[in-house]
């Protein structure tokens, strides 16, 4: 199915996974409403949504960048009747935004413990509370979430409870709405990577360059994105994917392009046992 034509709300976006994603759905014409916090680059992070909306335009597609904050509803539904009114609905939410803090409880904030609740969780159901009215509408709507698969292995909450706990969150809410939803022919599914993505947050937060040459680009996670939302409502629905699998089910296996490295073992990522 082509995206010409379809619209696309993304939190966050300005740079790493989000932006990938973006820049696989225009190349097959999809309007992009990107709401992202970032509109001065920081030079150790890089992007602004308004760098990547210039991105967006020389290739020839759509976009309309917002500054938004989703830890406050009315950013929200403002940037929400915006991008609507412009592109005369959505087709597709994705929720991309997310703040990461791996730290025990001992060791975490209120400040940082409020922030990735507010942002993974809270920001993540007004986001899609607010885009609902439109997916109703739509011939084909889709939510797309980057959150992990449940996995109740005890070392996974040992080690960050709290992130933990935000990132099972976002994966509990959209598996809810394929039920809720399905009625309307909402499909509803959450996305998330075998291994480590290079991104900011692994360079910055993470492991540094040394963890960054065992993983992946973000076109993989891209590559997947685009094959969960060309599918017609409700074939695939209710789902927590892993970017191989969906690949897979493409008969995508040589994944050796979006190695950082191809010499390096890959490590996997968080929320994954090695035997999975």
């Amino acid at each position: 199915m082509s995206f010409t034509n379809r619209t696309v709300f993304i939190s966050g976006g300005s740079r790493g996974i989000g932006k990938a994603i973006i820049l696989r759905l225009v190349k097959d014409g999809a309007n992009i409403i990107l709401a992202a916090k970032s509109v001065e680059e920081n030079p150790k992070l890089g992007g602004t949504i308004y760098s990547v909306a210039e991105e967006i335009e020389q290739a020839g597609a759509k976009c309309l960048p917002i500054q938004c904050d989703i830890r406050f509803e009315e950013q929200i539904k403002k940037a929400v009747e915006q991008g609507a009114q412009k592109f005369g609905g959505i087709d597709i939410v994705i929720n991309n935004a997310s703040a990461i803090e791996l730290t025990n409880t001992e060791a975490t904030t209120v400040k940082s413990f409020d922030l990735m609740f507010d942002i993974n969780v809270r920001g993540t159901f007004f986001v899609t509370q607010a885009c609902i009215p439109y997916l109703k509408k739509s011939a084909n709507p889709h939510i797309l979430t980057l959150s992990p698969p449940i996995n109740l292995n005890q070392k996974w909450f040992a080690q960050h409870v709290a992130y933990t706990l935000a990132k099972y969150n976002m994966t509990f809410m959209t598996i809810g709405w394929a039920t809720e939803f399905k009625s309307y022919g909402i499909s509803s599914n959450t996305l998330w990577p075998r291994t480590t993505i290079d991104t900011a947050a692994v360079r910055n937060l993470l492991g540094g360059e040394a963890l960054a040459q065992m993983s992946r680009i973000p076109d993989i996670l891209a590559e997947a994105a685009y094959y969960i939302l060309s599918k017609e409502k409700n074939i695939y629905t209710g789902q927590s994917f892993i970017d191989e699998e969906v690949l897979a089910r493409e008969s995508i296996t040589d994944l050796s392009k979006y190695a950082v490295n191809p010499g390096k073992n890959l490590y996997t990522d968080l929320f994954l046992d090695e035997s999975k």
